[in-house]
């Protein structure tokens, strides 16, 4: 009498293999001898196996559906095993049952992948000086990529020829090996190792590219750098990278923006910064002088008792600011750090003049202030101390 494989996975007689392989599933995880360890499970399970194995075949549910039994008098033991509920179906379609995989029967391939693929980005990296950077420029880079094949125009066959399947794998890119363990059948796919997963050869390759369907060579290409660029930025230039194998898409370009050293100017950002020495006279009388800036020179006004350590800032003279967007949005500020340089090597004319202004400032023994809040210094308290 023939087994109701239908009941056995609780669908109905019309069911679609979808809702097969569904029920399937789901009476896999809960009758599997790994997961289910009560009695009457492993021979459960060996039914499922077989029902499935049975319903997702168009040609045994045909059978079943005329009243037939397509497994014969193997009994529920997962047919033509002989018992062994792994026997009747590949290692791939119980773990499909586990992790919900699309294949639906042991082992099968993904087919072959496609001998165009895309290339990938290239790097280069352009020096630029402060002043390039602040105004930005358009250069021609010499460029060594892989670009396409003019031979073949990417195809890696040699004029006339063409591809052909491989007889390895038959066109498939993958072929298969079948063995037992304990867990029964177990099949596994690797690459074909005669054309690397393509499924087909090249019988007669481009002596140009050697197959590959791109060669190296060095060509220019015109960047235009964006005002207000950085040290560590970059450019990129879309398509204009490494053709892909077969004639496949170019990647991008990206041009690295490496800012020179500048013997005036320090960056921080869009700000810029410089130390202007003064010497002792100067910052004590005030001065005017001249101050180079990128765009021209400009003129510095110090005021008289100006301090070592004093910020001069110059609102809008710095680095342009570049916007995601590339564009220029304001100007960073130029702070200039003034450093007063006290004199040594004086003559003697020039000793004693400091210290007449100092008699005459009452700075011949000077005082320190540093720590206290009311302005006293150490030597002011001393004295307090022994005048009272």
């Amino acid at each position: 009498m023939a087994r109701d494989y239908y009941g056995i996975l609780g669908v109905a007689n019309d069911a679609g293999a979808d809702e097969i392989k569904r029920a399937y599933r789901r009476l896999a995880r809960e009758l599997h001898p790994d997961v289910n360890p009560e009695p009457g499970a492993q021979e459960r399970f060996a039914e499922v196996s077989a029902a499935y194995e049975v319903l997702s075949d168009p040609e045994k549910r045909r059978v079943v559906d005329l009243g037939g039994d397509p497994l014969g008098n193997g009994g529920g033991g997962g047919g033509a095993g002989g018992g062994d509920p792994f026997s009747a179906f590949g290692f791939g379609d119980i773990m499909d049952a586990f992790f919900g995989g699309q294949g639906g029967g042991g082992g099968r391939g993904r087919g072959p992948r496609s001998r165009v693929q895309p290339g990938g980005d290239a790097l280069i990296r352009m020096s630029l000086t402060l002043e390039e950077c602040a105004t930005g420029i358009t250069r021609d880079l010499a460029v060594d990529t892989a670009v396409l094949c003019t031979e073949c125009t990417g195809s890696g066959c040699a004029p006339g020829s063409s591809p052909s399947m491989c007889d390895i794998c038959n066109g498939r890119g993958e072929v298969q090996s079948v063995q037992r363990s304990f867990l029964g059948q177990v099949v596994t796919s690797r690459v074909c190792p005669n054309c690397r997963g393509f499924g087909e050869v090249i019988p007669d390759p481009c002596r140009q590219c050697g197959g590959d369907g791109r060669v190296r060579s060095r060509r220019n290409v015109g960047v235009r750098i964006p005002a207000g660029v950085a040290d560590g930025m970059r450019v990129r230039l879309a398509g204009q990278g490494e053709v892909g194998s077969g004639g496949g898409p170019a990647g991008d370009l990206y041009v690295e923006v490496e800012e020179e050293p500048h013997e005036l100017f320090t960056r921080d950002g869009a700000d810029l910064h410089c130390t202007v020495q003064l010497p002792m006279t100067a910052a004590a009388l005030g001065t005017t002088l001249p101050l180079p800036t990128l765009d021209g020179t400009d003129e510095l006004h110090v005021d008289p008792g100006t301090q070592a350590g004093t910020v001069k800032t110059l609102r809008g003279r710095g680095m342009p600011r570049l916007r995601s967007t590339g564009r220029v949005d304001g100007h960073g500020d130029l702070m200039v750090h003034v450093d007063v340089v006290v004199p040594t090597n004086m003559t003697k004319e020039q000793t004693d003049l400091l210290r007449q202004l100092a008699a005459l400032r009452g700075e011949e023994q000077p005082d320190l202030v540093g720590g206290n809040r009311n302005g006293h210094g150490i030597f002011s308290r001393l004295r307090d101390s022994f005048g009272r």
